[in-house]
């Protein structure tokens, strides 16, 4: 599957920002779907996930600012980012894994996930 992002830019504090990530193929159910996010000088993270039940799980960085969904007929992958703060400051990826019926394990680490989007980039100033 080929994964493209879109969506990044450059906001003040407290903005927000809506990231897509769309897919060449159905992902809905399918595949453990995941945003990244890397920030110069430190690994890359997991931000959410959106497994096949529909269940989603957060970074606690950013539980209850961010909102990760999917709309199954686009083969799109979305993340709502509000209250944005500096230290949200990173590029952003989108992920697939095929290791889809452990997605709430392995939702946010690197090694289980199988394709990748190129990234776009967030910046949050002050």
């Amino acid at each position: 599957v080929q994964l493209v992002e879109s969506g990044g830019g450059s906001v003040q504090s407290g903005g927000s920002l809506r990231l897509s990530c769309a897919a060449s193929e159905y992902t809905y159910s399918t595949y453990c779907m995941s945003w990244f996010r890397q920030a110069p000088g430190k690994e890359r993270e997991g931000v959410a996930t959106f497994d096949s039940d529909g269940r989603t799980t957060y970074a606690d960085s950013v539980k209850g600012r961010f909102t990760i969904s999917q709309d199954s007929a686009k083969n799109t992958l979305y993340l709502q980012m509000n209250s944005l703060k500096p230290e949200d400051t990173a590029k952003y990826y989108c992920a697939a894994s095929v290791s889809i019926y452990l997605c709430s394990v392995i939702w946010h680490r690197i090694k289980h996930f199988d394709y990748w989007g190129q990234g776009t980039q967030v910046t949050v100033s002050s």
